[in-house]
């Protein structure tokens, strides 16, 4: 079996394991919310009089200000993982280059499996922190990936190689949610919970816990090590069943770039950081189904742009041009988004959720390729690089992820959904518009 198909593969599983919970998340928190809310000295209670301590410095309000400390723990619940993540991937990068991509990745499926475990049996709000604790310390699977994908490509056949990243996250978009919705429903069988008490949602708990052992075992009998591999430009057309000619032509010979370290992506956070489930069970009122619905339709449309436009068109376009567009279509959705709350309309939401899409299947793609090209360097070992600057690239996007559910949220309740939205559109225009001249050095570079 191939590299790129064992890769795809365990991505496979790794998301949807990641992304069965998604939908989960604004009723878990009032799960735990009823459940210890009572109790003044419990973890979830001082969490909260924190929260509400750091909220009162910014915005006082006799109005709301409980639902405002919860919408905000939820953004705090959201950050840590991304938190966590932006503090160790560039270590996990640096270890993969030292100790191998494959033992590295190994180690980290270990702690994924025991935070799937915590979750499992997660009864208690600090128990259920500690299980995103222990994820975001362990989560290397992407960014690996991206490092292994590059050890066995070629700077010519790159972008196609890495776009497989980003169809396995569309195709687990489109299946994960709502499988977390529909799981989320079900009871668990009693001979499974055996008198133990178990997280309200033990089964799609369990669910990812299955597929993250399903995924270690896999890559342990399949993965072959690639650290310090080199391929020629004609034995990767080669391996893709394709001509020398073909791939030559489908994908044009790049100059060798200059050396550099690989580039800040755009710190503005990913669409499904900015509250939209939270936003949608305030406004509309939507259920654990009807959010899995659309995180669905929005994997659906991405996977379909991945596979009928963006392999397609990257070569033509360049990375760069690709991102910029993404970007764009991200501040048309914020501008729908904003106006959603006067319109309530559905036909607006999916419109939004259609822009979401396109940037959801160009933008990181699209600068994750760029990226990895840049690790090429002339006259330097790669190898000891490669795993470290891709590691920083994924740890200066976590920091977006970081700070998104937490920014956005205040402004939710402290502007209103309109003026968030609005000013996230804002700002994605301002990025795009920074992006030319990005786009432009790219261009000329190929010209």
């Amino acid at each position: 079996m191939q590299v790129g198909t064992v890769v795809f593969l365990s991505l496979v599983l790794d998301l949807f394991a990641f992304t069965i919970p998604l939908p989960l998340f604004p009723r878990l928190i009032e799960w735990y919310t009823k459940r210890e809310s009572s109790d003044p000295d419990g973890f979830l209670s001082r969490t909260l009089a924190f929260v509400s301590a750091v909220r009162g410095l910014f915005y006082a309000s006799a109005r709301n200000s409980q639902k405002w400390d919860v919408v905000l723990l939820g953004g705090l619940m959201g950050s840590v993982f991304s938190t966590l993540q932006f503090i160790v991937s560039p270590y996990i990068g640096s270890l993969s280059d030292t100790h191998g991509r494959k033992r590295i990745l190994l180690l980290t499926m270990i702690g994924n499996i025991l935070s799937a475990l915590v979750w499992l049996q997660s009864t208690s709000f600090a128990s259920y922190m500690l299980s995103r604790v222990i994820g975001g310390l362990s989560e290397g699977n992407v960014q690996l990936a991206i490092a292994i994908l590059s050890d066995v490509s070629t700077p010519a056949t790159r972008s196609r190689s890495l776009a497989s990243i980003g169809i396995a996250f569309a195709l687990c978009f489109c299946l994960g949610p709502p499988i977390g919705a529909y799981f989320a429903s079900q009871p668990l069988p009693s001979s499974l919970a055996a008198g133990v008490e178990l997280n309200v949602y033990a089964l799609p708990a369990l669910l990812s816990l299955a597929l993250l052992l399903a995924e270690t075992a896999f890559l342990a009998l399949c993965l072959p090590e690639t650290k310090g591999t080199r391929i020629a430009e004609d034995e990767q057309a080669s391996h893709d069943g394709k001509g020398a000619e073909k791939a030559a032509h489908a994908n044009p010979p790049r100059p060798a770039p200059a050396p550099a370290r690989a580039p800040r992506p755009p710190r503005a956070p990913p669409p499904h950081a900015l509250c939209l489930p939270r936003h949608l069970l305030r406004l509309l009122d939507w259920d654990n189904r009807r959010n899995g619905t659309l995180l669905a339709t929005i994997g659906i449309l991405s996977a379909l742009l991945q596979g009928g436009y963006v392999r397609r068109a990257l070569a033509r376009t360049g990375e760069a041009t690709m991102a910029r567009r993404g970007v764009l279509a991200c501040a048309l959705s914020f501008a729908l988004l904003a106006a959603l709350p006067r319109t309530r309309s559905v036909k607006v939401l999916y419109a939004a959720a259609a822009l979401l899409a396109f940037t959801s299947a160009t933008v990181v793609n699209a600068l994750t390729a760029h990226a990895a090209l840049l690790t090429d360097e002339p006259g330097g070992d790669e190898d000891l690089v490669k795993g470290r600057a891709l590691g920083r690239f994924r740890s200066r996007g976590q920091l977006g992820r970081a700070l998104g559910p937490l920014l956005a949220c205040a402004g939710y309740w402290t502007f209103g959904p309109s003026a968030t939205y609005a000013a996230c559109a804002g700002a994605m225009f301002l990025l795009g518009a920074r992006m030319r001249s990005l786009a432009s050095s790219q261009k000329a570079k190929q010209a």
